[in-house]
């Protein structure tokens, strides 16, 4: 059997973002352990065996999926609520390969402090492909409006919004770095993953009015002013 290409993705972002719960979470047949981050915690699959490095105070939970080209695998590394006690280890992103970082749309201070996630990450990884990631879209409290998400295109990463709770878009922070690690654009996922039920419905009429938001704002000229300013 031809071994599955396997890809360290470095997970970053303030803690309380919902990290863990943004990746759909799939149907378990072993418990899922409370620490697990809640985006990693939507996205698991029925093999999953997480590791746990104590040295560096990381959980690594294996995410694989079903390509036209053939099976492929993220290690995410998770921080297991590392950040909160200050800066992340090096150990922590050596050899990654990729990277999401997080921010909650109902914080300003989370998308204010993309930078420092980015800078961290890149001055380890230099040159791996990064998604910005804006969570919690289906609270209606929105703070960070699609007008003020400028980061993103000022680094050449990717930006999706996201709704862990309702699964929206859930797979696209993982198709597009698995396009750009393969190098082949034509790469899609053929089998859905087995996910849990949405917590919550996000209204339709809401997102159609963020992605034109979004698709308006990529239009505008960058601002002069850093991102700090919200």
């Amino acid at each position: 059997m031809a071994e599955v290409p396997t890809f360290k993705l470095v997970l970053v972002g303030d803690g309380g973002t919902g990290k863990a719960r943004s990746f759909p979470r799939l149907h378990l047949a072993l418990p899922i352990d409370r620490r697990i981050t809640t985006f990693v915690k939507r996205h698991l699959t029925g093999e999953f065996e997480k590791k746990y490095i104590a040295t560096l105070g990381v959980e690594v939970h294996p995410l694989g999926f079903t390509t036209n080209l053939g099976q492929i695998q993220f290690d995410v590394w998770d921080t297991a609520g590392q950040e909160k006690f200050g800066g992340l280890r090096d150990g922590y992103y050596i050899n990654g390969q990729c990277g999401i970082i997080m921010f909650d749309v109902t914080s300003r201070i989370t998308y204010k402090n993309v930078p420092n996630w980015h800078r961290d990450l890149v001055r380890v990884c230099e040159n791996i492909p990064i998604v910005l990631c804006g969570n919690k879209v289906d609270v209606k409290e929105r703070k960070v409006k699609a007008k003020t998400i400028t980061f993103h295109r000022k680094k050449n990463l990717q930006y999706y919004d996201i709704s862990a709770k309702s699964n929206y878009n859930f797979e696209k922070p993982f198709l597009w770095l698995a396009r750009k690690l393969v190098g082949n654009q034509t790469l899609d996922f053929v089998a859905a993953p087995a996910l849990a039920p949405p917590e919550v419905q996000v209204d339709e009429a809401v997102l159609k009015q963020y992605q034109q938001e979004m698709e308006a704002a990529s239009n505008m000229p960058l601002p002069d002013e850093d991102d700090a300013d919200l």
